[in-house]
Formats: structure tokens, C-alpha cells, sequence
């Protein structure tokens, strides 16, 4: 039987509870972090995102339709996620160009 004094068997503990407490803060900020994310994405009304792809509103009715650009409903009114946006046209882009 191997006996340990009572501060290097404390000293043990308190640096195992420490790595633990650091691998949970580490989580919990990349959490906080990817949350924030995505809270502070800023839904576009359709005019705002005619204007951020510099298209008239017509054109931007039209690839609605044709499914080139992912919009939301809430209510009666239509908002675009910027970043889904340009994805979504750089994906039709390369699919078109196949």
C-alpha cells in the first residue's frame, strides 16, 4: 500500500479540480461565443438585402421564387439572413457552372 501525505494527496486534488474547471470555462466560452453568433446576426428586410446584393427588388422577388436565395416568413413580412445569403449564391453560382 502506498502511503501519501495528506498535502501532496490535497495538492493532487486541487490540480485535477483546476484542469476540470479550465476544460469547463474553455466550453462554456466557445459556447458563449457561437451563441453571441448567431444572436447578433442581423435579420435584412427585403429591401436591405436588395441594397447588400445591389439588385433591384424585382430581381430579388424573382430568385426567391426560383429558390436561389433562403428567406424566412415571420408574420406577413420576409427577412433574410446575410451570411445564408451569400452562400446560398455562391453554392447556385458553382452548380450553375457545372
Amino acid at each position: 500500500m502506498i502511503q501519501l501525505d495528506d498535502n501532496v494527496l490535497k495538492e493532487c486534488i486541487r490540480e485535477a479540480i483546476k484542469e476540470e474547471f479550465q476544460l469547463i470555462i474553455a466550453d462554456i466560452r466557445k459556447t458563449t461565443l457561437t451563441s453571441e453568433k448567431q444572436v447578433s446576426e442581423k435579420l435584412l428586410t427585403k429591401k436591405e438585402m436588395a441594397d447588400e446584393l445591389d439588385i433591384s427588388l424585382v430581381s430579388l422577388t424573382e430568385w426567391m421564387k426560383q429558390g436561389r436565395v433562403p428567406y424566412m416568413r415571420l408574420g406577413k413580412r420576409i427577412y433574410f439572413k446575410k451570411q445564408e445569403v451569400i452562400n446560398s449564391m455562391a453554392n447556385f453560382h458553382h452548380k450553375k457552372n457545372r
